[in-house]
């Protein structure tokens, strides 16, 4: 088949980035976006490589079962969040249990079980985090989300997934700075002012925090500005600045400046209050983070003893499983995140907790660099929750050689979940149940927990 063909398929699976899996007639696999699993489309030919195809629907001929008509956002499905606004919840759910049996299935480990998914019900407005870049339009600055795999600005803010304030914030953000003649970012040519609007929500104190990412200083952003901006919207109790002058996809820079309240919003999970900075790592979906949590502690099964936090981030895991352990030592690379953690220990009044700045996948320099101050860490209990990338071997490798009983790993990529359980399995140890938690409903990602225990 040539690019334009058109050609009728029946869709056999959808993946996690949203599109429908079939076949066409001369044998080649097609990927259709927005196609469902069941459905009979008519698809147009867009991408024609050596293996497969790309196409776009065109008619949807007859639809699936697994289809939904219900309107689930606002925003166009060009900006490629709500993946699966198309489909049931049950099958996204079904979903996503087979992208985590897949994972393990593809690294050669078929026999481990994995559970159905874990969820809250809730598949909207759960998220407490935004990032909205801001670029001109018709000569004024605009918030919104970039089109799917482009930088192509979608001038819309309201989005599912998001609450309604959050919308509210970033309009008014943009005519604010109209109003007072500050500039968007142009792209393109590195000029302009305003970069993003991000947006963060303590979802138990409703504390927010709006932090503005600038490509340059600009005097019209001034205490004045946020006084005026927190009057609007007065459960605003931060407001950042954060500079990032670099051409870079990344979002945010290294320095900040506080010009309204202070520097940290927070929130209280699983009966632990944490103060949240603008860089912390922070979990989206609260809700999902209390499940996802109380599986954690479930399968740490703590009964006094050492828990290693590694990736701790503001200590929001091993917070929670503190009163379960003897010792809490927990290790994180941003330096924020860790004073944050101490905060959390101390005004918690979490007198057996520890935390150290540095890379936790630096498992001699790091580590070692902790029991210089303190000892050794005999650790009964190390929890993982590393990055998508996943763990190191040599971290992995560190925690085999102290023969270290129980690993409980918290992940929010399933394939490198896989390939660490693989390694682990290597070196001596037995791989659990996987329970997937969906954290994010209705996008292609999905959580997963599980405890590794030494053979």
């Amino acid at each position: 088949m040539k690019k334009n063909d058109i050609c009728r398929v029946e869709i056999t699976d959808l993946n996690n980035l949203g599109s429908g899996v079939g076949r066409t007639e001369d044998g080649r696999v097609i990927f259709v976006r927005g196609a469902v699993t069941g459905d009979l489309v008519d698809a147009k030919i867009i991408k024609v490589n050596s293996k497969f195809y790309v196409g776009r629907l065109e008619k949807l001929v007859a639809p699936s079962k697994n289809r939904t008509d219900e309107r689930f956002c606002e925003a166009p499905e060009s900006c490629g969040g709500c993946i699966y606004r198309h489909v049931t919840y049950e099958h996204e759910l079904a979903l996503k249990r087979n992208y985590v049996q897949n994972a393990f299935r593809k690294v050669g480990l078929p026999d481990v079980v994995v559970e159905p998914v874990a969820h809250t019900g809730e598949v909207s407005g759960y998220r407490n985090k935004a990032q909205f870049p801001v670029r001109g339009v018709k000569g004024r600055p605009a918030a919104g989300l970039f089109a799917v795999k482009t930088h192509d600005l979608i001038p819309v803010t309201s989005c599912a997934l998001q609450p309604a304030a959050f919308s509210d914030i970033a309009k008014t953000v943009c005519e604010m700075a109209y109003e007072r003649g500050i500039s968007a970012y142009d792209e393109e040519k590195g000029k302009g002012v305003l970069r993003h609007i991000y947006i963060r929500y303590g979802e138990a104190t409703g504390e927010l925090m709006i932090c503005l990412v600038l490509n340059e200083n600009c005097s019209a952003i001034n205490a004045d500005f946020a006084a005026s901006l927190a009057e609007k919207f007065p459960q605003t109790v931060s407001i950042m600045l954060n500079y990032n002058r670099r051409i870079t996809n990344e979002i945010l820079g290294y320095e900040y400046e506080c010009i309204f309240g202070r520097e940290y919003i927070e929130d209280v999970l699983c009966g632990v209050r944490f103060r949240i900075s603008a860089d912390s790592f922070w979990q989206v979906n609260h809700k999902g983070a209390e499940l996802l949590y109380s599986l954690a502690r479930e399968r740490a099964g703590m009964k006094g003893g050492t828990l290693l936090d590694l990736y701790c981030g503001t200590g929001s895991i091993g917070l929670t499983m503190a009163k379960d352990a003897d010792r809490l030592v927990g290790i994180e690379i941003v330096e924020r995140a860790v004073e944050c953690a101490r905060i959390n220990a101390a005004q918690n009044g979490i007198e057996n907790a520890e935390f150290y700045c540095g890379d936790a996948s630096d498992s001699e320099g790091i580590i070692a660099s902790a029991e210089k101050q303190t000892g050794e860490i005999r650790a009964d209990v190390v929890v993982l929750d590393p990055p998508r990338k996943g763990s190191t071997p040599e971290l992995i490798g560190y925690i085999a050689v102290r023969k270290i009983p129980r690993v409980v790993y918290v992940s929010c990529d399933p394939d490198t979940l896989a390939r660490d359980c693989k390694l682990f399995s290597e070196l001596g140890y037995e791989i659990g149940v996987v329970t997937p938690v969906d954290m994010f409903p209705r996008t292609g990602h999905v959580e997963s927990v599980v405890c590794l225990s030494r053979k």
